[in-house]
């Protein structure tokens, strides 16, 4: 649609090709105002952020998923064409903002010459200049400007030069307006410029091109109707319109046309531009020698998990434990102090105090993603991912479901391949992910002592990291079993570009650290609040009668055992807990998972871990701290001491802690992931068999390591 007068704008779209930088510009330019949100009706990720150009002027800037051209081959790069194909769209922008690496035109050029056909107003934003300087590529500016007929501007999104230059641009379009292309750049065959007046007759609001592009994409473009759909499909059909050769031909002219634009802007480039990049390339994605060097940094990664966390997390402890005692002291005895103290605090010191582990795997993945070597991941595991259906881009999403099962099966849709994409679907929550982390350093105490191996490498940490890879291999076995079961003649291809190695932009880092641990937070936090508070609620109180009852009767026993005044009150805590609606919900389940020697607390947890996994230790948290056991203590130490009020044997032994452990390894505990997967899968059948086959996978295991131990 193009602009017949000067209009200001409010909202900027910012596109570009993967790797062009266009996070770092997007953070250099928004700073911490930005939120993450999803596109409407998908899934997908949209990052928008402010951008202040003055004292009274703001514009929205929209941050779209990478994509190299307007015939996308996956659902991330749909949603750009979605938009920009749809004027009546919420995100369609007034203007656009295109980040290309300015040592890489050639590639990146494609995709800006299609955004200046759609008649907006159109800014190329070089990034990567102090890159480019370094690498002895130079390119005139003015001369490249004069050449495409719209602004030019050279930026680094590492450094922040060029920006105040950019905002400048900006500033002056949310004032005075901002012109749209002077003319088109890819001049339509007749036989498609029938096609588009045609599909324009139907949507007015469309240009030459949009039309064209509707021709090319109706089957999928949402927020097209049935009838609709049907209209251009007959037009398609009636003119004999072969989209497939459109596209090829309309790709090969516009290279044919910009190619030599660049050759006359760019002045200079050295030869040895990239020497670096595949020197170590021949190194890091060798069949070998990468495969060792990716699980010695996943060995790092792990350790660095578990051991620089340490002092964080005592600090964090003591500071809930202060909070609690301070609580009781300040407060009379009563059901308030017990409601702060017992349920809110305890619930909530026990997520909070695994925010450092969770802060240091998100930065640690954030930067091999900005130093390139995530890519390299995906290229070295292509083929071995092959063998078990999958597909190297499948990497992807299982790292990343080191950090969250949730987003790494949204990334699933860079996968073009539907049975690998659905597989990946499946198998991923078996990767354990952060929500993990707080149970499993709880319990890893339990099995394995705190010992070194050869003064540097921690038992604990080397069984952390085996709990990982048991969570792979059991994705992996699951993906075989998957593949030979689902169908399908789809061929599967991997299209990736290997970016150069770059130093990583600490900015981006920090930001990407801030927001996934204040996330974790926010959202685990919200289920905290609410589940302790209603398991307060349950075990402070019981039936009529059933309280006092387990107090007369705790009194009784302490007498005939001759227990001591606290052993007695430890037993009157137990036997109340145990009468209050909680515990008899947990006696009533107990008996299905008697067989793994869980006990009625556990059963508890195991019932609240269902909303998230995390929520097992503030469950248990709050649990113990009704429970009778010494105030001060944390969770860890609560269920270190943890006995049978009778016989006086631990509850926690290392079968038991054990065989929870397999259990939350294998198990789908996770409400949210499951509704991921329904929205992704569009149907209720796939999150349920992979409910069933996970759980039932669990049970099973937790069951035979409880046996093997015992």
């Amino acid at each position: 649609m193009h602009r017949n007068e000067m209009t200001p704008i409010r909202s900027v779209a910012l596109i570009g090709n993967p790797n062009s930088g266009k996070s770092s510009v997007f953070n250099q330019l928004t700073g911490m105002r930005q939120k993450v949100g999803n596109f409407p009706g998908v899934t997908v990720d949209k990052k928008t952020g402010l951008v202040a150009l003055g004292s009274d002027t703001t514009i929205q800037l929209i941050d779209f998923p990478g994509t190299y051209s307007f015939y996308p081959h996956s659902d991330d790069e749909r949603i750009v064409v979605h938009t920009l194909t749809h004027p009546g769209d919420r995100n369609f922008p007034d203007a656009i903002i295109y980040v290309a690496d300015m040592t890489k035109l050639d590639k990146h050029l494609l995709l800006y010459t299609q955004l200046m056909d759609l008649g907006l107003p159109l800014i190329l934003a070089l990034n990567m200049s102090d890159v480019a300087e370094k690498e002895g590529v130079k390119v005139d500016v003015e001369r490249l400007q004069a050449q495409l007929g719209g602004p030019v501007v050279a930026i680094s999104g590492r450094t922040g030069q060029g920006i105040d230059l950019l905002k400048q641009l900006l500033a002056d379009w949310a004032t005075n307006g901002a012109p749209a292309p002077a003319a088109s750049f890819y001049r339509l065959p007749p036989a498609e410029m029938v096609i588009a007046r045609e599909v324009q007759q139907y949507f007015p609001s469309l240009n030459e091109y949009q039309a064209l592009l509707t021709a090319h994409h109706y089957n999928w473009l949402s927020h097209l109707s049935k009838p609709e759909r049907d209209q251009v499909a007959n037009t398609v059909s009636a003119q004999h319109f072969q989209s497939l050769s459109s596209q090829v031909e309309e790709t090969m002219d516009r290279y044919d046309r910009f190619t030599p634009l660049l050759r006359q802007s760019i002045l200079s480039v050295k030869e040895n531009v990239g020497a670096l990049t595949t020197r170590l390339d021949a190194i890091l994605t060798h069949r070998v020698a990468g495969l060792l060097i990716f699980f010695g940094i996943m060995l790092l990664v792990f350790q660095a998990i578990y051991a620089w966390a340490a002092y964080p997390m005592d600090a964090i402890e003591a500071a809930f434990s202060f909070l609690g005692e301070g609580v009781r002291e300040g407060l009379p005895a009563g059901w308030l102090s017990g409601l702060i103290a017992d349920g809110l605090l305890a619930g909530l010191g026990g997520i909070v105090v695994f925010v450092p582990q969770i802060a240091i795997l998100f930065f640690l993945i954030t930067l091999l993603e900005e130093v390139g070597y995530m890519a390299r991941a995906v290229f070295l595991f292509d083929r071995i991912m092959q063998v078990f259906g999958l597909n190297g881009r499948s990497v992807v999403a299982m790292i990343s479901g080191g950090a969250c099962a949730i987003p790494a099966v949204m990334s699933t849709r860079t996968i073009s391949n539907w049975k690998e994409r659905l597989i990946t679907i499946l198998v991923t929550p078996f990767i354990s992910c952060s929500a993990r982390i707080p149970v499993y350093t709880v319990l890893i105490g339990f099995v394995v002592p705190p010992e070194r191996i050869w003064g540097v490498l921690s038992l604990q940490g080397l069984a952390f990291m085996g709990l990982y890879l048991l969570g792979i291999a059991a994705a992996l076995l699951a993906a075989i079993v998957f593949k030979w079961i689902l169908k399908s003649r789809e061929r599967s291809f991997l299209l990736l570009e290997l970016p150069e190695y770059r130093a990583p932009l600490m900015r981006n880092i920090w930001l990407t650290v801030w927001e996934k641990s204040k996330t974790f937070v926010v959202e685990a936090g919200k289920v905290i609040i609410v589940i302790s508070i209603a398991l307060w609620a349950l075990a402070s109180f019981g039936p009529p009668g059933s309280i006092a009852s387990a107090e007369q009767e705790a009194r009784r026993q302490s007498e005939q055992y001759g227990f001591d005044e606290h052993q007695r009150d430890n037993l009157i805590a137990a036997n109340r807990l145990e009468a209050s609606f909680a515990g008899q919900l947990g006696r009533a389940i107990e008996p299905a998972i008697r067989p793994l020697c869980f006990v009625w607390k556990i059963v508890i947890a195991l019932i609240t871990s269902f909303a998230a996994r995390e929520v097992f230790v503030g469950t248990m948290a709050t649990i113990y701290s009704l429970g009778g056991t010494d105030d001060e203590a944390t969770v860890r130490d609560r269920l270190s001491k943890e006995k049978d009020p009778i016989t006086g044997e631990l509850v926690y032994t290392p079968a038991t802690s054990a065989s929870l452990l397999i259990f939350y390894v294998f198990a789908m505990m996770c409400m949210s992931t499951l509704a991921v997967v329904k929205r992704e899968t569009k149907s209720w059948k796939w999150p349920l068999i992979q409910f069933l086959f996970m759980t039932g996978l669990a049970y099973v295991s937790s069951l035979a390591v409880y046996q093997w131990m015992t």
